[in-house]
């Protein structure tokens, strides 16, 4: 596999061309609003707009982005030095009041990263340039969660009237939903949603380009096949997402790359486990049969991953029977990694049975077909799979601009879902997707089952305040086996992520899908 591939002497020799990036992917991003939309695509092109205080490298480690350093003081206490004499894109000044307004409009109710923000405690301005954060309770893991958190300049959003997220789920139009003002690398020139946007290099950046990079078009081509046909045609440098199926071509072409690698990222199937009536299905009694654990471990044992990692995925996944997005949040415990309940039909069937389900019942399941690697196509034999102990699924595949919305609203009862990103500790799961939703604090925010097992709660509420490594782990990993022996999410497994691009063209692939331009050299045509 790929990891870091540049073209480090062509740079020190000066042999690079100044080029511009031509890329594709299966869908747009939702929002250019950094609070708006948690979701890992749409975060990976706003952040070549806006930046954090804190950056990861090519390794994925943490170091100095906005701030150039910063202390801990005591468990509560977090000050940082702010970088001097960084521009935003209009050309005004970054400040304290920035980072303060920020982290404030981050916890606000209609932003999807409102955990996060809640997560850092409350910022207050010490001087011009440094900041001090106070928590309520520790954080084990601050500087993951400081590193989800985009800096916006207060008088833009002033001026501009988004001193609050947009509201994507109720459908909001909003200034920063097709406008930016960052302090990152690019800077957005326009935005056609659905069809194109483009960005310019920011030659007053404070950071160092090591690609050559100076305009991106990106453009969304949700076609597989027009997509694949669009690098080979020279139309495009680099896709993000080719299928599967097309990447043993792709590797034998001469004009073309794969540069790939395995994602932080789970996929499961959720299921609502509150409801006394599913919303879309048809039961007998009028129940919800994904309340009863036999049903839901029935469901677990008539999933093939295998059958799906070979067949569909073309071999890039790897099945497990983990439920963090990297085997690292599980302490790569073989415990917690290994499938809880083999693929077995007759005991599957026999589970339903013993439910009060021999002859099934119909229901719904939502799936975006634009998000993760053949979405669509995994609900399509998901529901295959299920139909052999007689569950009718409904597949409602639509662009993840419609179905994470719906999502959000909780207006499903069966559904297809993805997380992860650069962190692998397991709370960047446990307290999102996993605990008992409250708005509140937005703890649960992704919860969309509404699951609550007190007993997990407990867990991995002190698990997220614990300060003692040892005890913590303990803590995690208690949490860990409780969800998965109840069953309330049926993981199926990771990804791994293949790119596609223009021989010669040098990218660094880091197993948080993540494309940094900044590092990216594009040949010369």
């Amino acid at each position: 596999m790929k990891w870091l591939v540049w073209m480090a002497a062509a740079l020190a020799a000066g042999m690079v061309h100044a080029q511009n990036l031509r890329w594709a992917s299966q869908g747009d991003l939702q929002t250019a609003d950094p609070h708006s939309q948690n979701e890992s695509m749409t975060n990976m092109i706003n952040g070549q707009v806006y930046e954090k205080l804190v950056r990861r490298d090519k390794t994925m480690a943490i170091g100095p982005g906005l701030a150039t350093a910063w202390s801990n003081p005591d468990p509560l206490t977090w000050r940082f030095k702010l970088r001097p004499k960084v521009k935003f894109h209009d050309g005004a000044d970054f400040t304290a009041d920035d980072v303060v307004f920020s982290i404030l409009r981050a916890r606000e109710p209609t932003s999807n990263v409102r955990q996060y923000g809640m997560a850092v405690g409350l910022p207050r301005k010490i001087d011009a340039l440094t900041v001090e954060f106070k928590l309520e309770r520790p954080n084990p893991i601050f500087l993951q969660h400081l590193d989800l958190l985009w800096i916006m300049n207060k008088a833009w959003a002033e001026k501009n009237r988004v001193t609050k997220p947009q509201d994507f789920k109720k459908k909001e139009e909003s200034f920063a939903a097709v406008n930016a003002n960052g302090t990152g690398p690019d800077i957005l020139v326009s935005r056609q949603p659905g069809v194109k946007t483009v960005y310019r290099r920011n030659a007053a950046w404070w950071g160092r380009f090591e690609g050559n990079v100076q305009e991106i078009v990106f453009t969304p081509i949700g076609n597989d096949a027009t997509r694949l046909a669009a690098l080979m045609s020279g139309e495009v440098d680099f896709v993000l997402d080719p299928a599967p199926r097309d990447v043993p071509r792709l590797r034998q072409m001469k004009n073309l790359q794969v540069i790939d690698g395995p994602e932080n990222r789970l996929i499961f199937i959720g299921m609502d486990q509150s409801r006394d009536k599913l919303l879309y299905g048809k039961v007998p009694g009028d129940k919800n049969p994904f309340k009863d654990i036999r049903v839901r471990r029935a469901m677990y044992q008539a999933i093939d991953v295998e059958g799906i990692r070979s067949k569909i995925m073309s071999g890039l996944a790897l099945p497990t029977g983990g439920i963090t997005p990297s085997p690292l949040g599980a302490y790569k415990d073989p415990a917690l990694e290994a499938r809880l309940f083999p693929y077995d039909l007759n005991a599957a069937r026999q589970l339903m049975a013993e439910a009060g389900y021999p002859e099934g019942f119909e229901v719904t399941l939502d799936c975006p077909n634009n998000r993760y690697i053949n979405d669509e196509e995994i609900c399509i034999v998901l529901a295959q799979m299920w139909a052999q102990i007689k569950i009718k699924v409904r597949v409602f595949a639509q662009p993840r601009a419609l179905v994470f919305p719906k999502l959000e609203r909780l207006d499903t009862s069966l559904y297809l879902y993805g997380w992860g990103g650069a962190i692998t500790d397991a709370e960047t799961i446990l307290t999102p997707v996993y605990r008992k939703m409250n708005p509140s604090d937005g703890t649960g925010s992704n919860n969309f089952g509404l699951v609550v097992n007190d007993k997990f709660e407990a867990l991995a509420a002190q698990s997220s305040v614990e300060p003692d490594a040892t005890k913590r782990e303990a803590l995690v990993k208690a949490a860990l086996a409780e969800y998965r022996q109840q069953v309330h999410t049926l993981p199926l497994h990771r990804q791994v992520i293949p790119w596609a691009a223009r021989a010669g063209l040098q990218a660094v692939h880091r197993p948080d899908n993540w494309l940094e331009v900044s590092w990216v050299t594009v040949p010369a045509r």
